[in-house]
């Protein structure tokens, strides 16, 4: 018996504009490729705006198209719903399910979102877990998780790309991408806003830039996100204890163009971020049910906790970066530079309540050993280097080609402390990592005068990684595996070809066909958080072959877009991170395959000037395709649906078969709806904007049980607001029927959850100029 343990299409979120209302943002042109200048095409508003849709321009093939034209699945987001969903200072995370077949969860709060499309992610919370979702930040491929929560702001736009996207955008993105572009000097308004709202949520953010002369322009842009501590720890005299943050970033950039062909571009960001580690709540799931229950006893509630352990989060990251264009007139050559910096701290109560072992005054609930971790990246260093020749022609035979080099140096310490409040670690795992990767990629595309479109391109990959592991100490004498381990060293490569094939056909002026094939890969990974276990952990490399075909239209007068698309991928050798169980493992195995099958819907619709309606749907089926799969399950009191391959014996957990089951944070279906209304009003207009995300019941882990489960959760945002010469104020409020949904699980002492972000109330006001 072998026991292993588990791992659109585009989304583009125009925000070239901010402060915008529901009828001109729902489909303001985005900014051309970045070769482009002010007075380009895609900058100019479409003259039917306010009457019907104007084209949405994305990015999703390193080239600026119509989103029509794209042979993949894409979905949009307007400008609206990204201002309303910032304005509760909401991190990424808040993207979640506002697109068909996204997810987004951490179990480390605003540091380390985990990406989740059509099923496929990974629950691994090691601080060097690799990801099937790749995270691109202008250009730039962000390869560790906590690099990933860079704030979104001051963009230009963001796509996610579902499915397998190897060719163009390099490592380890057999599930799609996230695609952040931001907005470059010369472009954009500049603006300030800022929001106050309930638990002193504060949203501030601005940007101001323009032309220095004919040849230099420069931008600077800022956020600033803060919440005070509103959770009561029970256990603690006065209150407002935890959950509180203050998370800021800053960019600089100036661009230089000596000539009309040559464009040099140089950007530093920075982020800092002080503030709560994530919350576990110890019992907070009721047993035999999936119902969260206070910790006295009955209703919960969100803003008390009973917690005995230190709890604190830091983390820095920093980036240089620099992007070279010269135009020779048929083609392109594009140089993109990047360094990035970061370190983070993040110390929590693992198991999340107050005392231990029955003792008087412990609780909530039954607490059987006290649990308190923390980790830490020292130094992480990620350098890369892409080189690209695109050509220019917009019709017949087109090309891309380059080379993308990878490089990381990553150093983790992970602690393990024996009393709540101790200073002193019981032990001590490090960790150093090298990775390295190269690709060389190229891609063409014929347009024919049909209205038929043939792309196809492949990339070489070649990835290796080497990572050095030792408990340095551990004083622990009862823990089962415990004493120090000696250095080991672990070192994996792979080299693969991944290649796609793609197809799009117009129909009429209005509607187009499409078909693309894909083979995708992520890179062999390694895990050596050996803090309970003894051995360092591997995985294959896996491999995803995908399999779409879709219709996009504008109908109506261009007063309706609809697009649909249906998909099937199988990935053989699926990297599965066995999370918790038992013994709190956190160990890397492949899995023989996961088979999904889907579709996603997406509507626009505007059928009058001012009003504005989207939509989107999506069935994603990802089940674990492997007979002789077996897992650990939990250690706290969970009621386990599996077949049982190992009963449960003292001190020992059953092991359960789980093939057949879907992916963890994974549901079968996603809605997504919002509505927007403008009318005159004085000297300028008010508006009514309302957004809703919902999503079907999801487990936790790789098997199956009633309690590491949530059911449903359904979450909505209204804005209310005047807007008149330059400037906006708005009432809001997010997540307006106080959902209380678990979005997460720890299993191997209690029933501890995670849940979701409370109702916030608010205004905001901002300005254009």
């Amino acid at each position: 018996m072998r026991t292993y343990l588990s791992s659109i299409s585009a989304l583009a979120i125009a925000t070239a504009g901010t402060f915008a209302t529901p009828a001109a943002a729902q489909d303001a042109p985005a900014p051309d490729a970045p070769a482009a200048t002010p007075t380009d095409a895609a900058q100019v508003p479409v003259e039917r705006e306010d009457t019907g849709l104007g084209e949405i321009i994305v990015t999703a093939q390193r080239r600026s198209e119509n989103l029509q034209d794209v042979p993949v699945s894409v979905g949009t987001i307007n400008e609206d719903q990204l201002t309303a969903i910032n304005a509760a200072g909401a991190d990424v995370r808040a993207l979640a399910g506002r697109v068909p077949s996204l997810n987004i969860e951490s179990s480390f709060g605003r540091t380390f979102p985990r990406f989740y499309i059509r099923g496929l992610g990974n629950t691994d919370f090691d601080l060097n877990a690799s990801q099937p979702v790749s995270v691109v930040y202008q250009d730039v491929v962000l390869e560790n998780p906590i690099l990933k929560g860079f704030p979104a702001f001051d963009l230009d736009r963001i796509e996610v790309l579902r499915g397998p996207q190897g060719t163009l955008f390099g490592r380890n993105t057999p599930a799609g991408i996230v695609k952040f572009d931001i907005t470059r000097p010369g472009r954009g308004d500049n603006y300030a806003r800022i929001s106050y709202g309930t638990y002193s949520t504060i949203n501030a953010e601005g940007a101001i830039g323009g032309n220095l002369s004919d040849q230099v322009s420069a931008r600077v842009s800022g956020i600033w996100q803060h919440r005070n501590d509103w959770v009561d720890n029970l256990d603690d005299p006065g209150k407002h204890d935890l959950e509180g943050y203050d998370d800021y970033a800053l960019r600089a950039q100036v661009q230089f163009k000596p000539t009309e062909a040559l464009k040099i571009l140089l950007v530093g960001q920075f982020r800092h971020l002080n503030g709560s580690a994530r919350l576990f709540r110890a019992n907070a799931i009721e047993q035999g049910t999936n119902n969260l229950v206070g910790v006295t006893g009955g209703e919960f509630k969100r803003d008390q906790v009973r917690t005995d352990g230190l709890n604190f989060q830091k983390l820095r990251t920093q980036n240089v970066a620099g992007t070279i264009e010269y135009d020779f007139g048929a083609a392109t050559l594009y140089s993109v530079t990047s360094y990035w910096h970061g370190k983070v701290e993040s110390r929590g109560d693992i198991d999340g309540g107050f005392g231990c072992c029955g003792l008087p005054g412990s609780g909530p609930g039954f607490i059987p050993f006290p649990a308190q971790s923390q980790d830490n990246v020292p130094s992480l260093d990620q350098f890369t280097q892409e080189i690209r020749i695109a050509s220019n022609n917009k019709g017949g035979f087109g090309y891309q080609a380059g080379v993308f080099y990878f490089d990381e140096n990553l150093d983790i310490e992970s602690f393990d402390f024996s009393n709540p409040t101790d200073t002193s670690p019981a032990a001590i795992v490090n960790q150093k990592q090298d990775s390295k990767a190269l690709g060389i990629f190229g891609s063409v595309n014929y347009a024919t005068d049909s209205g038929l479109t043939l792309q196809a391109g492949a990339r070489w990959n070649h990835d290796k990684k080497t990572l050095d592991a030792e408990r340095l100490f551990d004083i622990r004498p009862l823990f089962v595996g415990g004493g120090p381990v000696p250095e080991t060293t672990t070192r994996v490569k792979d080299s693969q070809l991944t290649w796609d094939v793609s197809a799009l056909q117009e129909v009429s002026p209005d509607v187009n066909v499409y078909a693309r094939v894909a083979k995708g890969y992520r890179a062999p990974a390694i895990q050596g958080r050996i803090l309970f276990d003894r051995q360092v952990s591997t995985a294959n490399s896996e491999r995803t072959m995908s399999y779409e075909a879709g219709i996009k239209t504008v109908l109506f007068d261009r007063k309706l877009r609809f697009n649909f698309d249906a998909y099937f991928f199988k990935t053989k050798d699926l990297q599965l991170s066995a999370v918790g169980g038992g013994t709190n493992a956190n160990l890397l195995l492949n899995a023989d395959a996961v088979k999904g099958h889907g579709l996603e819907a997406e509507f626009e619709a505007r059928p009058v000037t001012g009003l504005t309606f989207t939509g989107g749907v999506s069935l994603n089926i990802a089940k674990i395709r492997d007979s002789g799969l077996v897992v650990e399950t939990c250690g706290a009191p969970c009621t386990v649906l599996d077949p049982v391959a190992v009963p449960a014996a003292p001190f020992q957990p059953s092991i359960v078969y789980i093939d057949g089951n879907q992916l963890p944070q994974a549901p079968k279906w996603t809605i997504n709806f919002t509505a927007g209304y403008e009318h005159p009003v004085g000297p300028g207009s008010i508006y009514f904007y309302t957004d809703w995300y919902h999503r079907s019941k999801i487990q936790f882990f790789l098997y199956r049980s009633v309690e590491f489960s949530d059911d449903s959760l359904l979450e909505g945002g209204v804005r209310i607001g005047y807007k008149w010469d330059k400037f906006d104020v708005a009432g809001f409020v997010r997540n307006i029927t106080n959902d209380e949904s678990a979005v997460s699980g720890i299993d191997f002492n209690n029933l501890t959850a995670m849940v979701n972000e409370p109702r916030i109330w608010g205004v905001e006001f901002g300005v254009k100029f």
